[in-house]
């Protein structure tokens, strides 16, 4: 089960889509803010799903600690209304994936899981 539905892969295929949409993934990325406010893309991923919170617990020490960080500081602004200042903002090549690939790895293991419950076995005769 993936996490996000994409277009990346068909955007990938075709240089023409690939050239239109890029833009506009730009454009809609600076829209939402999140970097405005030091965050990462993956934290705003939900933490209720019982997935998510197995990701979580499969993080490092140090990059728990810092979405922590990213996230009660985004907390603190909020409630302040402001924004970082333009130099502290997270830039386009900080914000790499760094939950999604957890949880793609333990959607897949759930679904071996699945496959392997549901087997059934069949015996010669």
């Amino acid at each position: 089960m993936p996490v996000a539905p994409s277009l990346y892969s068909a955007a990938v295929k075709r240089p023409w889509l690939m050239s239109l949409l890029k833009p506009l993934a730009s454009w809609y990325t600076n829209a939402a803010g999140y970097r405005q406010m030091g965050l990462k893309a993956d934290d705003l991923i939900v933490e209720e799903d019982e997935n998510v919170l197995k990701a979580l617990s499969r993080l490092s020490p140090k990059e728990s600690y810092d979405r922590i960080y990213r996230i009660r500081r985004a907390t603190q602004l909020s409630l302040q209304q402001k924004i970082l200042p333009k130099h502290e903002w997270t830039k386009p090549e900080e914000d790499v994936p760094y939950l999604s690939p957890i949880l793609e790895q333990i959607y897949a293991e759930n679904a071996e899981r699945d496959a392997l419950d549901t087997m059934t076995v069949l015996k010669k005769h």
